[in-house]
């Protein structure tokens, strides 16, 4: 019966977080309308949806999202040509759990997991 999950993960900036995932993550905004406190963005098939917090403290934020992919590779380099920050002790590696992985914080120090079966 389950057919989706979308995270929502808290944001202190509304326009800092869009630009952070549009501009160089690659998603598109796919909000119907554009309400202040709240974002949506989508890339291939999955979505991430933001909430307004403004009295967030990035350091105390502990949001995680972990995004599955059929091509770690090619995203990861994606990501390093782009410049993208790759989280310090989040470079691409196998995990002992069978699973090669990279991470990366946003703006607001929500950690995205990129992950793919090996």
């Amino acid at each position: 019966m389950l057919t989706a999950i979308h995270p929502k993960l808290p944001m202190r900036n509304k326009a800092v977080t869009k630009d952070f995932y549009v501009n160089n993550l690659g998603f598109t905004d796919i909000g119907i309308s554009d309400f202040e406190g709240y974002l949506m963005v989508a890339k291939d098939d999955i979505q991430i949806h933001f909430f307004a917090f403004a009295a967030l403290d990035p350091k105390e934020n502990y949001g995680q999202v972990y995004i599955r992919t059929n091509d770690i590779e090619t995203l990861y380099q994606g990501m390093l040509d782009a410049k993208q920050s790759i989280h310090p002790a989040g470079s691409l590696q196998i995990k002992p759990w069978g699973q090669k992985e990279f991470a990366m914080l946003d703006p607001d120090h929500n950690l995205l997991t990129f992950g793919q079966s090996i």
